[in-house]
């Protein structure tokens, strides 16, 4: 039931009878098993050969889920009970990959949207891949908040010797062993790839531009995420911050005097207004403290990069062998769905979570709730069952529209 009958005529137009969903990542899986559960079939186009391109082809070997399994399990069917705490990637993948034969839902691959926008007049969807046009009354974007990476214009940077890589092509340290590697950003990401690259011989220098909260991702035996959860339900938000920054401080430490700056709001308060995640330690901030990692406070930041080395705003420069951008990733639907004012230019909802799962004429989206598999969830149970009251199996509307498909 997870895929929606088609209607195609010679020129490559198909009719879908439920909603279209641009992605197969956990956004788009968890809200066709939603439609699924609801009786209304779903279609979903994925540009890449695979469920969950980013976590399969984009992610570094030694990744786990940063929070318990229980808070980044999709609607309706949970982990195996044997699997960890923390599951690493390869598990996450075969949950996915388990949970979408489940619901028997069948993405069509190889299928990149290039442009998809609303037919005022037929009150229809049109998304355009390479070679098909789909139509629809429902679009779902479920292409969530990491579709693509960011890669910052640093002047010089095509000049370097070495190698530059993001992180999403970053596998393992074991490629950089020895090297002095400049670790651009200080996020997760940053964090986790700075340590895998100790494990190798590798000497990581950080920069760190920017204010960072990093707090351990378990206090006494505890998810961190868990306890915040739980607090946030009885008592204020700013006391929850205060607490969590105590104990933080607690296990780990003034984590200015090794050269990241706390921000001023606290980590809840900072990620509900801006997105930006608190960093939950695995054994990085350990590294910094022993010296192993490097860590470089330039808030300038970087101003040229040279054929063997960094020059930064500050005056200072550092010799290095390869460069890794731990610089994230951003949305890529300003560059696929058009006329649409509801996405602001970063491509994320302008209605703050969380009502910024629905727009109007049909469009949903799905994942960029900056909260998550959690987020995913939410959004997704919402928009199946709002679907769900307008969807009639047989109505006049899609009947006559296959009739115009034949005739045109």
């Amino acid at each position: 039931m997870g895929s929606s009958k088609l209607h195609q005529n010679d020129a490559n137009c198909v009719w879908v009878d439920g909603p279209i969903i641009v992605g197969a990542g956990p956004s788009g899986l968890a809200t066709s098993a939603c439609l699924t559960q609801q009786g209304v079939p779903s279609l979903i186009l994925e540009k890449s050969d695979c469920l969950a391109s980013l976590w399969l082809l984009r992610t570094y070997d030694r990744l786990k889920l940063h929070l318990p399994k229980q808070f980044c399990e999709l609607p309706l069917l949970g982990f195996p009970h044997n699997f960890p705490k923390y599951p690493n990637k390869h598990q996450f993948i075969s949950y996915l990959e388990s949970y979408a034969g489940h619901f028997s839902i069948q993405p069509r691959f190889n299928q990149a949207v290039q442009n998809a926008d609303y037919d005022h007049i037929l009150g229809f969807w049109r998304v355009k891949t390479q070679d098909s046009e789909y139509i629809s009354r429902w679009l779902i974007v479920a292409t969530g908040e990491n579709a693509e990476p960011v890669i910052p214009d640093i002047p010089g940077i095509n000049k370097f010797n070495g190698s530059v890589v993001h992180t999403s092509s970053y596998k393992s340290g074991s490629e950089f062993k020895n090297q002095r590697v400049l670790v651009i950003g200080c996020g997760n990401s940053g964090m986790e790839v700075s340590l895998d690259l100790c494990r190798y011989n590798a000497i990581p220098h950080m920069v760190v531009r920017n204010t960072v909260h990093v707090l351990p991702r378990e206090m006494f035996g505890f998810s961190t995420f868990g306890i915040a959860m739980a607090l946030i339900k009885w008592f204020p938000l700013w006391l929850v911050d205060k607490f969590l920054l105590l104990v933080a401080n607690f296990i780990l430490g003034n984590t200015d005097q090794v050269g990241l700056r706390r921000p001023k709001a606290g980590p809840i308060e900072l990620k509900n207004v801006t997105g930006k995640t608190p960093v939950l330690d695995v054994g990085a901030l350990s590294q910094i403290k022993s010296g192993e990692i490097k860590v470089f406070q330039v808030m300038e930041g970087v101003k040229e990069i040279t054929g063997n080395g960094a020059k930064f705003m500050d005056g200072q420069e550092k010799e290095i062998d390869s460069i890794i951008l731990a610089t994230g990733y951003k949305s890529n639907v300003p560059t696929w769905l058009k006329g649409c004012d509801f996405f602001n230019k970063d491509g994320m909802p302008k209605t703050p979570f969380p009502n910024g799962w629905k727009a109007e004429k049909g469009l949903y989206t799905v994942g960029f709730t900056r909260r998550g598999l959690l987020g995913t969830a939410s959004d997704a149970v919402k928009i199946a069952r709002d679907i769900a009251q307008q969807w009639r199996p047989n109505n006049s509307c899609s009947n006559s529209y296959v009739i115009l498909l034949k005739e045109t």
